[in-house]
């Protein structure tokens, strides 16, 4: 560990993963290859969705941002309606009326 104000020499790079995980993995990777892959996720899924569904979170990313990596875009819904329900009812069996005295 290097002493207050000098800097670190040596060990790991940043973001390196840690030689056991990175082995571990590959031999995880290996027994899915060789369990069938996708298929065989996909009989998990089935079989088992709540173990599927944990391995699901496991790999989303944590964070999720929007378009160029900005924040999210929100549009709300709290727009009133252009007519209410039974003027939409009344306007959709005008148009079918329409629609048979055509045909």
């Amino acid at each position: 560990m290097a002493a207050k104000g000098q800097a670190k020499t040596g060990g790991r790079r940043k973001g390196t993963p840690n030689r056991l995980t990175a082995d571990i993995k590959e031999m995880i990777l290996a027994a899915l290859a060789a369990k069938g892959g996708q298929k065989y996720l996909e009989k998990q899924a089935d079989a088992n969705p709540t173990a599927f569904l944990t391995l699901v979170g496991k790999i989303i990313p944590l964070q999720v941002t929007g378009k160029d990596g900005g924040p999210i875009q929100h549009q709300g819904i709290d727009v009133p309606a252009k007519e209410t329900r039974e003027e939409w009812l009344a306007r959709q069996a005008k148009e079918r009326e329409e629609k048979q005295s055509v045909h």
